[in-house]
C-alpha cells in the first residue's frame, strides 16, 4: 500500500464497485457515498419526585409485516412534523432522526428539518445529508426565524433529537415555548453526565413525552434527572431500534458479501484467511479504541506465548479522522509502534459505508467505556451480518448481545483489557463457537431488530404523544 508521508496513512489500492455500493445502504451506513475511503496502518517511520412512567416497548416484539401490508405508521399521513436536530453530523443522532424522516416520507408525512448547530463554513457532509433528505421530500429550514416558529406552533408533532437539542426551544420560541411544549417528543440517545444541564433539558418534564433507545439508558435519565437536577421526566418509552431494509439486503446476499470481502482485505492488505477483529466507532476515548488495542496486543502474546496454531490476526480500527489526527489517535499510533504491531492494526478514516467492512471482518468489538453505548447500532448491523459480538457489559450492548450465546462480554475500563483479550484468543481458537455465535446473533435480528420493529414500537409512541397532544 503506498504510503503517506509521514506514515500515519496509506490509501486502499482500490474502489468498492460502484453498482455494489448503490444497493448497498441504510441510512445508519450511508447517506454519503465515500468512494475514496482511507484505511492505513501506523508504522515505524513516522430528590423525592414521583416516579416517571417508562413504557417498555421493544418486547413482545411485533411481527414482521409483509410488503404488501400497511405501515404501522400511516395514521401520520398528511401529518406536519417538525425534526430539530443538535447537528447535522455522520454521528447516530442525526442519522437516526434522518432514517425516521424517510420512513415518515414515506407514508406521506409532511416532514420539516432544522439543525440547530451548524459549521460556520460551508460543510461538505452538512450539503450532502442536506441534499439527500431535499431528495426525498423533506423540508430543510434554518433553525432560527419566523419560519421555524411557524412551523412549530403548526406542527401536529415536533420532535427534538438528543438533549443538547433542548437549547433551541428557549433561543427560537422564545415566548411561544409553553405552546409546542404539549406536542414535543423527546428523542435521547445520551449517555454521558456532562449532558444533564438545566440549559438542556429544564423543558423535559413539559412535554409529551421522552423516547430512548434502551432500557438501561431511560433508568440511568430517570434517575439522573431526580437526583442531580430535582426534575421529573415525562411518560418515557423505550424503543429498541432495528437494522434497515437495505441494509438487511446486504447482509442476507452472499455474493455481494464475498466481492466486498476481497476488495477490503486487498485494500487492507490482508489475506482471506486472516481473522479480522474490527471496532467501529468515531475515535474517542469514550469509545475504547486504546483498551481495544491494548487487548488485541495483550491476545497475540498470548497466542504466541502458548503456541497457538491460529490464522494471522488484524485488527481494525473503523472511525479514524485523518485530518485531525488528535492527540488521542496520535497517542494510539504511537501505541502500535512500541509494540511492533504496525503490520496488523489497520485505521480506516471515518465513513458511513460500514457494510463493507462488517463484509470483510469476524469479529465486532463494541468497547464503549463508562456507561457504555445508549444502544449501539453497528452491533445489531454487525449481528445481521453473522458476526459474534465482543462487547463491554455496559448500557445498551448488555440488552443486544446474549452472553455467551451471540457474544462475549467483559468489563468496562482497564479491568477488561485481559478479559477481552482471552475473549480474543477464545473466538480465534474456536472456529465453530465463532460461526455458532454469528448465526445465533442473525437470528436474534431477525426476531426483534429489523425495521419494522422498530417501525411498530415508534408507532405506539406517535400515537401516544398524538393523543396527548390533542388534549391541550
Amino acid at each position: 500500500m503506498a504510503k503517506h508521508s509521514h506514515a500515519w496513512m496509506t490509501m486502499p489500492k482500490t474502489r468498492w464497485p460502484l453498482l455494489l455500493l448503490v444497493a448497498l445502504f441504510s441510512l445508519s451506513t450511508v447517506t454519503v457515498l465515500f468512494l475514496r475511503t482511507t484505511s492505513d496502518s501506523c508504522n515505524g517511520d513516522s430528590d423525592t419526585q414521583p416516579q416517571a412512567q417508562v413504557q417498555h416497548l421493544s418486547s413482545p416484539d411485533p411481527e414482521v409485516r409483509s410488503s404488501s401490508e400497511p405501515s404501522p405508521l400511516e395514521f401520520m399521513k398528511s401529518k406536519l412534523v417538525l425534526m430539530v436536530s443538535h447537528e447535522l453530523s455522520l454521528s447516530g443522532g442525526p442519522l437516526l432522526l434522518m432514517e425516521l424522516a424517510f420512513l415518515l416520507r414515506g407514508v406521506g408525512s409532511d416532514v420539516v428539518w432544522v439543525t440547530n448547530q451548524k459549521p460556520p463554513q460551508p460543510d461538505e457532509i452538512v450539503y450532502s445529508l442536506e441534499n439527500k433528505m431535499l431528495d426525498r421530500g423533506v423540508q430543510v429550514l434554518p433553525a432560527k426565524g419566523e419560519k421555524a416558529v411557524e412551523t412549530a406552533l403548526k406542527a401536529d408533532l415536533v420532535i427534538l433529537n438528543t438533549a443538547v437539542a433542548g437549547k433551541w426551544l428557549d433561543a427560537v420560541l422564545k415566548e411561544k415555548v409553553s405552546e409546542v411544549l404539549p406536542k414535543v417528543l423527546w428523542w435521547i440517545h445520551e449517555m454521558r453526565g456532562h449532558y444533564f444541564k438545566v440549559e438542556y433539558v429544564k423543558h423535559l418534564p413539559f412535554v409529551a413525552g421522552a423516547m430512548i433507545d434502551s432500557h438501561i439508558t431511560a433508568e440511568y435519565w430517570k434517575n439522573r434527572t431526580r437526583e442531580r437536577l430535582g426534575i421529573k421526566m415525562p411518560e418515557t418509552f423505550v424503543v429498541h431500534l432495528g437494522n434497515s431494509k437495505e441494509l438487511m439486503e446486504v447482509a442476507e446476499d452472499g455474493v455481494a458479501k464475498r466481492v466486498l470481502r476481497e476488495h477490503v482485505r486487498q485494500s487492507l492488505g490482508v489475506r482471506s484467511d486472516d481473522l479480522l477483529f474490527a471496532i467501529i466507532n468515531s475515535v474517542s476515548r469514550g469509545k475504547g479504541q486504546d483498551l481495544f488495542l491494548r487487548s488485541f496486543h495483550a491476545a497475540l502474546l498470548l497466542i504466541q506465548e502458548k503456541k497457538l496454531q491460529v490464522p494471522s490476526l488484524h485488527a481494525v480500527v473503523v472511525g479514524s479522522d485523518m485530518n485531525a489526527q488528535t492527540k488521542f489517535e496520535m497517542e494510539l499510533c504511537k501505541f502500535v509502534i512500541e509494540k511492533k504491531i504496525q503490520d496488523r492494526v489497520h485505521f480506516v478514516n471515518k465513513t458511513l459505508a460500514v457494510a463493507p467492512y462488517l463484509a470483510s471482518i469476524d469479529v465486532l468489538v463494541q468497547n464503549s467505556q463508562a456507561r457504555g453505548e445508549c444502544f449501539g447500532r453497528i452491533t445489531i448491523e454487525a449481528m445481521a451480518f453473522r458476526l459474534p459480538v465482543l462487547g463491554t457489559a455496559a448500557g445498551g450492548t448488555t440488552e443486544i448481545v446474549v452472553n455467551r450465546t451471540t457474544g462475549l462480554l467483559h468489563p468496562a475500563g482497564k479491568e477488561g483489557v485481559t478479559p477481552l483479550a482471552n475473549n480474543i484468543v477464545n473466538l480465534a481458537t474456536h472456529v465453530e463457537r465463532r460461526l455458532t455465535m454469528g448465526k445465533k446473533g442473525y437470528e436474534r435480528v431477525k426476531e426483534r431488530f429489523l425495521e419494522p420493529h422498530m417501525a411498530h414500537r415508534i408507532a405506539l409512541v406517535l400515537k401516544e404523544v398524538l393523543r396527548k397532544s390533542s388534549r391541550n
